[in-house]
This record gives structure tokens, C-alpha cells and sequence, in this order.
């Protein structure tokens, strides 16, 4: 069990996947950062000095002045703004990984295409791939 466990594990996938999974975090702290730090605050600044992480609704029916204080009030809250910065996380992990995805398949090389020519193979010369029978020896060739 062992050896198979070792088998699995220095697999070409696992190993892909480990380091895919890792990759991934990383870069998620950096579109968080990305979208929290660099593309939030101009847009709030554009929308009237709205900072989108501190919008919520409290549901307790006091009023409280910023998110940090119903929070440390322990008072029931939807944190919409915080939603908001979550799905643009999403579409700009979306965007970045459809462009990635988009560009190794323009590197990658196109699939050959399949052969126009096959060899008969009782006189050994080319004839078309959908033919049945050889032109230059007339033998009944199989599918």
C-alpha cells in the first residue's frame, strides 16, 4: 500500500495539482489585495468617497456608524460591501484565468491532420485514406 501511495504521489497530476493548488492561493492574496488596496478605493472615490468594504445592513435595528462597530457589538449584519469586493475578486480571477487558459491554446501545437494517403499494403503504394480497393493492383482492401 505504501508503494502504491509513493506510485500516486510522484505522479506527474498530484504533483500538478499541488503546485496548482498553491499557485492558486498565493495569487488569490493578490487579487484580493489587488481589488481591496488598487481598484476599490477609485471607484469608491469616483462613487461619492463610498468605501465598499464598510457597507453592511444591520439587522438589530440600532444604528451603528461603521462595520468594525456593530461587529464589536455582536449585532446581526448583512455585509453587502464586503460581497461586492468578493465577486469583483471573482470576475478578475475569471478574466485573468480565461486569458491564461486562452493563450496556451494558441501556443499549443494544433492537431495533426489525419492522413489523406494510406499504403496498400500488397503492392505498397499510396492511395486515398476512404479507398477499398487499390488502384494500381485492384486487391479488395479491408476497413
Amino acid at each position: 500500500m505504501l508503494k502504491e501511495f509513493r506510485e500516486f504521489a510522484v505522479k506527474g497530476n498530484a504533483l500538478d495539482l499541488a503546485v496548482a493548488v498553491i499557485m492558486g492561493g498565493a495569487f488569490g492574496r493578490i487579487v484580493a489585495s489587488l481589488v481591496a488596496d488598487v481598484l476599490m478605493p477609485p471607484i469608491g472615490l469616483l462613487l461619492g468617497r463610498v468605501d465598499f468594504a464598510g457597507l453592511f445592513l444591520d439587522l438589530s435595528g440600532k444604528s451603528y456608524a461603521t462595520l468594525a462597530e456593530a461587529r464589536a457589538a455582536g449585532a446581526p449584519t448583512v455585509n453587502y460591501g464586503l460581497f461586492v469586493n468578493a465577486v469583483i475578486d471573482f470576475l478578475i480571477v475569471a478574466l485573468v484565468m480565461f486569458l491564461v487558459i486562452r493563450t496556451m491554446n494558441r501556443l499549443r501545437k494544433p492537431a495533426p491532420a489525419p492522413a489523406a494517403t494510406k499504403e496498400c499494403p500488397y503492392c505498397l503504394s499510396q492511395i486515398p485514406a476512404k479507398a477499398v480497393r487499390c488502384a494500381h493492383c485492384t486487391s479488395e482492401l479491408k476497413a
